[in-house]
């Protein structure tokens, strides 16, 4: 089984066909299909290939299933007996995607 690792939106995934993944919000469309050609490694078996940073000639391809929010996170700072208290939510962005294919 033949795998790769991509990196997008600041981090990086080791995927392979078939996985389903959520990653970074990207910039398309549900049911378009997107490409990855920052690949950093690709295996096969027993041969790997180690870019340097990155390795030529090979994409990852996936399709996008949705996007969607992540579940709240609460930020909170606190001083005890100083009368300080700060609450903040946040969710985060987030596309989940198939990967279809690894084009080497």
């Amino acid at each position: 089984m033949s795998y790769a690792v991509i990196k997008t939106g600041g981090k990086q995934y080791r995927v392979q066909q078939g996985d389903v993944l959520r990653v970074e919000l990207l910039n398309a469309e549900e049911g378009a299909t997107v490409s990855f050609d920052q690949v950093l490694m690709h295996g096969a078996g027993e041969s790997v290939v180690v870019g340097a940073p990155l390795v030529d000639g090979v994409t990852v391809s996936a399709t996008v299933r949705k996007h969607g929010r992540a579940d709240k996170i609460r930020i909170i700072k606190f001083r005890r007996r100083k009368h300080y208290k700060r609450q903040q939510g946040h969710r985060q962005h987030f596309t989940e995607i198939e990967i279809t294919g690894i084009n080497a």
